[in-house]
């Protein structure tokens, strides 16, 4: 056999293009599976501190926010609303919240750092439901002697504005409080606690 007619030159860019198309096509299909090795945003912001701008947030107001795929409220209450939370009192299973779940320096009545704003955990302490607020006082479809707070519709358990569970409930604690800071008089970080000064 003779190799008389063929082109060196020829042969060797041949192979040399298609070794190149043949890595660009390897390179487009790993692609896909090396990008879905890396956490998507929303992994990524399970475990991370959330950012929280209440500068607009109104008198008996409240947002949610998303931390770690719990919704987090944030209630900002009237001086009426903060002025109710000692009135119920003697009515509250745990009062000082002594078994409740929060960070120790939302151990006070209003169970927050600021008493202006509530930051809580959006589930009832009974079977993980999302309670409504009631604001409106007095309100009989709740209670007749309603000052406010909030009632979960599946069993009926009543929290007061601070998420303080009331005597003889289903729910057998007060909500959660996060751990959480102010960066600012109007941005909260949620999942964060305040720095040590």
């Amino acid at each position: 056999m003779s190799n008389e007619g063929v082109d060196g030159g020829r042969r060797r860019f041949l192979t040399a293009a298609t070794s190149v198309v043949g890595a660009a096509g390897a390179v487009a299909a790993v692609w896909p599976f090396l990008a879905s090795l890396k956490p998507s945003a929303k992994a990524l912001a399970l475990g991370a501190p959330v950012a929280a701008d209440i500068g607009k947030l109104e008198e008996g107001q409240q947002v949610i926010f998303v931390w770690q795929g719990l919704n987090i409220w944030v209630l900002r209450r009237s001086k009426d609303m903060i002025a109710s939370l000692s009135q119920v009192r003697p009515r509250l299973a745990d009062p000082n919240s002594d078994y409740s779940q929060q960070p120790e320096y939302c151990k006070n009545e209003h169970r927050s750092i600021k008493p202006e704003y509530l930051v809580m955990n959006a589930k009832c302490t009974h079977l993980g439901c999302m309670p409504e607020l009631k604001a409106q006082h007095p309100d009989v479809s709740v209670d007749p002697d309603w000052l406010g707070g909030y009632l979960c519709p599946c069993h009926g358990s009543r929290y007061d504005l601070s998420g303080r569970v009331f005597q003889s409930q289903p729910a057998p604690l007060n909500m959660m409080v996060p751990p959480y800071r102010y960066a600012s008089d109007t941005m909260i970080i949620i999942g964060e606690d305040p720095k040590k000064s």
